[in-house]
């Protein structure tokens, strides 16, 4: 009996105390599960708020005729700021303060300064991209290593994109560029298109210069005020290299290219006068 007493009695305290603990985590729970609510409620608030001042910022940009890059990167700069002070708004609700996060940073600032090395760089980057303007969006550039160009599409605060003819997306770092040398096609309204033929030395030259000459002066997208040259420029090995000059608008300049070479090629063989290619005379004694 006195066994099955001490049982029972402890069956009791256990009941006892896991009533206590559930008595008191229910407050916690309740506070925790109103703690979450309200995040998400802000959350969803906070987004739409956000998403409202971008447009009044955009619009009123606009209303003053801001250069779209500015717009891009301003607007960039409003959405990292907005949801910034969302998640310490969020934050707040599961008991971390404003002074904790700036003092966690603060503490941090030596680490996060060389961990945000690149970033800062290519911020500065964009800043002076914006300040300097060697290029607007919708330019067509070429980077200075030469292995990408396009037209720019966006120039956000670290990146700059960059679409390319085929419609491919090139991702540029802002420090990247700010660092190189580039090559801005769209800067000028004109652009002389130099298109090299390769003459025959058994070739009539005069001729073929005068076919040239007509050839440029009918291209439907030379800029008349613009007189198109034909001059010799090399005498190389295996060929006379006859240069084509024509200026043309810069929006217009592939479909310049494309027709000249095309009429070129056309006009060459209906006169008979050959497009010479590397050859290689071989004396055997």
């Amino acid at each position: 009996m006195p066994t099955i007493h001490t049982s029972a009695l402890s069956g009791q305290e256990a009941m006892t105390l896991l009533e206590d603990y559930i008595q008191d985590a229910i407050p916690g729970a309740i506070g925790f599960v109103m703690s979450v609510i309200g995040a998400v409620l802000v959350y969803v608030i906070g987004v739409r708020v956000i998403n409202f001042l971008r447009k009044v910022l955009k619009k009123m940009l606009q209303r003053h005729s801001v250069d779209e890059g500015v717009q891009q990167f301003l607007d960039a700069i409003a959405k990292f700021a907005g949801y910034f002070i969302l998640i310490l708004m969020i934050l707040g609700f599961f008991g971390v303060t404003t002074a904790s996060v700036v003092a966690v940073l603060g503490s941090a600032g030596l680490t996060l300064g060389l961990a945000l090395q690149g970033s800062l760089s290519n911020f500065a980057g964009g800043v002076l991209i914006l300040i300097l303007k060697p290029f607007s969006v919708g330019d067509y550039i070429i980077e200075g290593t030469g292995k990408d160009e396009g037209f720019v599409h966006e120039i956000s605060v670290f990146y700059t994109t960059l679409r390319t003819g085929d419609d491919k997306t090139i991702v540029i770092p802002n420090g990247t560029l700010a660092n190189n040398s580039i090559t801005n096609l769209s800067k000028m309204k004109s652009r002389r298109l130099d298109i090299l033929v390769d003459i025959a030395y058994d070739a009539d030259l005069k001729k073929a210069k005068q076919i040239l000459q007509q050839v440029a002066d009918q291209c439907a997208y030379r800029q008349e005020d613009k007189d198109a040259e034909i001059v010799v420029y090399e005498l190389a090995e295996s060929s006379v290299k006859v240069m084509v000059r024509v200026w043309t608008d810069s929006d217009e300049y592939w479909n310049a290219r494309f027709e000249l070479n095309e009429q070129i090629k056309f006009a060459l063989d209906a006169a008979k006068i050959e497009i010479a290619f590397p050859q290689l005379d071989v004396h055997v004694r």
